[in-house]
Order: structure tokens, then C-alpha cells, then sequence
């Protein structure tokens, strides 16, 4: 949309009935034309046929050439019922309701289709369009937003129809109605304007806009109009603003396509990376086949080996039960043995008392035998000499009684 766009223009026109048609479905010079005045077709030609009619039959009954003018008072008189029937005849269009008056007074209005209107005080003052949604578009300029920023236009859309055509005549008029409807919209754009931040002022295109409806609707209910539909097809932000928001689209959509390229190379590294896993998985299932039948090897190795020992150690129970069933035979025999050998003890203990004490007499002999004789050695008191030399002569001769060598070496001599 350009700046310099207008807003829809609304009109009523003024033409004959066979240019209604083309007024209410095409409209005016590009403006639209939802009411038309018919211009009346019905003269008062047909009252001077009626006074010629009138004129011939005097002279048919003052002349004598009575059959030629009553001829044609008769046919002057049929001409002009013609012409009132063919100038009675109101046809309106499909989608159309006319409005009737009398005396300039509306009195109902008058469906689609084929009426007679006989009296020449009553007419149709207007045929309203009453079965299309008319299209009105409104593109307010300088819109101020919440930061008081103005909107270079804002463009609205709506679609009305004409409910009412007797409110709608009677009431405002398509003229007047022009300029309400203009000023409805712009008062209901500007209020919406105001409450949108001129960051978000695009969020304004395609935007729910039926509050705005809703209060268009009470506000030109009263008119006999119903607006059926309505939106914001485009906004227009200032120029300078546009340029920033240029450069904020170009830095979103370089972060875009980073955020793109990024994504890119993050499913590049995990595909990479579930490739390893999958490597990793088919590594560690070759791995956990080996463990297993190394295991498996081992069960049967270490239960060959538990037989092996279970075996061996069979046997050495059974040498050891067998070693020990010979051991505690010979123990019972010995103990058999010595049980009768202590029962022979006891039944010959006189006897051994006796073979004891001969032991211990033949013990004392060799004892005595064997034990050492005393040596009196006297020497004489109070003599410092003869007690020097007596003791050296002790010395030498007491190795000799006890057979040992005497201390130069010499063996001792058989005297004394």
C-alpha cells in the first residue's frame, strides 16, 4: 500500500431505473454506490392522449362523420392505458429492496421483483443494496503507537452490509454514512495503534481485530449496517524505524543461519559420535563373545580341575582312612598288648620288686665303686715354711690319687 492511498468512498446516485444495475454492482467513478434514486419515469403524456381521446369522441357525437373520430378516441384511449401500465411497472433487482413512500412519507419498502405503483404519489425514493458485503478500505495515516512513535499508515479492511435499508435512508444516508464510518475507523485504528509497542506494530497485520468489530457493530448498528468482516491487511513503520528493523531482519537472519550451520555440524558430530558408539557396541559385543567363551572355557577348565581335585582328594581320604583304620588297628593291638603286658605285671609284681631292689643294690655298688676317697693332710701349726711346702706337696701328689697328669705333665706314680 502506498502512502497516498485514499480511503473508500461511499455515494448515492441519482439515474434511471436500467442504470440501477450497473451503479449498485459497479459503482461510480471508482466509488461505491450501495444506494440509488431512481429517477420517476411516469409523465402526464398519457392525460394529453386522454384529453385527444376526449376531443375525438366530441366530435363524434357533434359531427356527422361519427365512426373515423370515435375510432380513434378509441384508440387514443387504449394507447394511454398502455403507457400508464407500462410506466407503472417497478421491477426491483435480486439482492435489492426498494423503499416506498407516499407524499414523501416512507411507508414500507418493496422486495425483489416485479411491482405496480398505480397512484402517481406513491414512489420509490431509493433501491438499497441489501444482499452484498460491501468492501471499504480505510488506511489511516500517522497512527502514534504506545511509545509515541507515528506509524507511517496503517490499512483497514472491512465488509458491511446494509441490514436495515429504511434505518439506513431515513437515518444517515449513504452520504453521511461516508464520513461516520471513516471517522469510526480511524477512532478504533488509533485506539488499537496506542496500545501496541512500535517494536510489535507488524504483529498488527492479520491480528484479531473483532473487538474492533464488536464496537464498529454498536456504533453503526443504530444505522441499519452490520460490519460482517474486517482485519489489517498491512502497516507501514516509519522510514528511519524500517531501516532499523532492516538491520535487526538481516542480524536475525544471519543468527538464523548460524543457528542453521550450527545445527548443521551439531548433527554432523552426532552422527559421528553414534557411529562410534555403534563402533564401540559392536567392539564391546565382539569382546563380551570372547569374555564369554573364555569364560565358558574357564567354567569347564576349573570344573575339570575341581573333578581332578575332588578325585585326588577322594583318594587321599581314603589312603588317610585307610592309613588310619591300620594305625588304630596296630594302637588297639599295642594297647591290647600292653594291657595284657600290664596284666602280667601285676600278676608278677613280687617278682618285680625283687629284680628292683637287686637293680638299685648293683646301682649303689658301682657307686660306691666310683665315689672319691678322703685325704687327711695335717700340717703343724704356727710354721710359715712348713705350711708353704706342705701345700705344694698336696698339689702334686693329688692328681696322682685321682689318676689325672700332674700339672708339669708327668704322670703320677704308683707311690705313696
Amino acid at each position: 500500500m502506498s502512502g497516498g492511498r485514499e480511503f473508500s468512498k461511499i455515494k448515492e446516485s441519482l439515474a434511471s431505473w436500467s442504470d440501477i444495475r450497473q451503479l449498485l454492482r459497479g459503482g461510480e467513478q471508482g466509488q461505491l454506490v450501495p444506494v440509488v434514486i431512481p429517477k420517476d419515469r411516469r409523465g402526464f403524456a398519457w392525460m394529453t392522449l386522454v384529453f385527444l381521446a376526449v376531443y375525438f369522441a366530441g366530435m363524434a357525437v357533434v359531427t356527422d362523420l361519427k365512426a373515423l373520430p370515435a375510432l380513434a378516441a378509441v384508440l387514443l384511449l387504449l394507447i394511454s392505458a398502455v403507457l400508464v401500465w407500462r410506466k407503472a411497472i417497478i421491477e426491483i433487482e435480486e439482492g435489492t429492496t426498494g423503499v416506498r413512500s407516499r407524499w414523501g412519507a416512507i411507508t414500507g419498502t418493496l422486495p425483489p421483483g416485479r411491482h405496480y405503483l398505480w397512484l402517481p404519489w406513491d414512489r420509490v425514493d431509493a433501491v438499497v443494496d441489501t444482499s452484498t458485503e460491501i468492501p471499504y478500505t480505510a488506511p489511516i495515516v500517522a497512527c502514534p503507537t504506545a511509545e509515541n512513535v507515528p506509524l507511517k499508515s496503517i490499512e483497514f479492511f472491512l465488509k458491511f452490509r446494509i441490514v436495515d435499508p429504511v434505518a439506513f435512508v431515513r437515518t444517515i444516508g449513504a452520504g453521511n454514512f461516508d464520513l461516520v464510518l471513516a471517522s469510526a475507523v480511524q477512532d478504533a485504528i488509533r485506539q488499537r495503534s496506542r496500545r501496541v509497542h512500535t517494536e510489535h506494530a507488524y504483529d498488527l497485520r492479520g491480528s484479531d481485530v473483532g473487538d474492533m468489530q464488536e464496537a464498529l457493530n454498536r456504533q453503526l448498528g443504530r444505522y441499519g449496517v452490520r460490519v460482517t468482516g474486517s482485519n489489517i491487511p498491512d502497516v507501514q513503520l516509519p522510514d528511519q524505524y524500517q531501516q532499523h528493523l532492516a538491520t535487526r531482519e538481516k542480524v536475525a537472519k544471519e543468527l538464523s543461519a548460524y543457528e542453521r550451520e550450527w545445527e548443521l555440524t551439531r548433527k554432523r558430530r552426532i552422527d559421528t559420535l553414534l557411529m562410534e558408539i555403534e563402533r564401540s557396541k559392536k567392539t564391546r559385543d565382539a569382546r563380551v563373545v570372547e569374555v564369554k567363551a573364555a569364560y565358558n572355557t574357564a567354567r569347564k577348565d576349573v570344573a575339570r580341575m575341581l573333578e581332578e581335585q575332588e578325585t585326588e582328594a577322594q583318594r587321599v581320604r581314603w589312603e588317610i582312612e585307610a592309613r588310619g583304620r591300620a594305625e588304630l588297628t596296630a594302637a588297639e593291638n599295642e594297647a591290647k598288648a600292653l594291657r595284657r603286658l600290664a596284666e602280667s605285671y601285676r600278676d608278677n609284681r613280687a617278682v618285680l620288686q625283687y629284680e628292683l631292689a637287686r637293680r638299685r643294690l648293683d646301682v649303689g655298688a658301682k657307686l660306691a665303686e666310683s665315689a672319691p676317697q678322703p685325704l687327711v693332710v695335717r700340717t703343724q701349726q704356727g710354721s710359715g715354711d712348713s705350711s708353704a711346702l706342705s701345700t705344694m706337696l698336696l698339689a702334686q701328689y693329688l692328681p696322682r690319687l685321682s689318676g689325672q697328669p700332674s700339672p708339669n705333665g708327668s704322670a703320677p706314680s704308683a707311690q705313696r
